[in-house]
């Protein structure tokens, strides 16, 4: 059974990169499109692990991350940053709001992936 991404992003176009990513080496996508969505799909689509972006409308990434870590049936859920959103200190927030691992854009697919490998065996 393949296991089962969560994308959080927004913008189509990165979703659809990570989409073609995913496909090649075996991973299954889910798709939300804001937080409120990451939450909803977390709860109802059982991902192995999440792939959140920060900036998002209605609920942002980093609220998401801390709804999903404070739900004990969901907490398991390794979640990885991938957010343009990096300034310094970001990734120290996203590690406050409970993120696994943090991942810059422009990001190359090979480190993404070893990043991914590290949380799915």
């Amino acid at each position: 059974m393949s296991k089962r991404v969560l994308v959080v992003e927004d913008q189509e176009d990165n979703r659809q990169i990570l989409r073609d990513l995913l496909a090649s080496v075996g991973y299954e996508m889910i798709e939300a499109h804001d937080g409120e969505g990451a939450l909803r799909a977390a709860r109802t689509q059982s991902p192995d692990l999440i792939l959140m972006d920060i900036q998002l409308p209605i609920l942002d990434g980093y609220e998401a991350t801390r709804r999903i870590k404070a739900q004990p049936d969901l907490r398991h859920i390794p979640i990885i940053v991938v957010t343009s959103y990096a300034l310094g200190g970001d990734e120290e927030k996203a590690r406050a709001a409970g993120c696994d691992a943090y991942v810059a854009k422009p990001y190359s697919a090979r480190k993404l992936l070893e990043t991914i490998n590290r949380y799915l065996p």
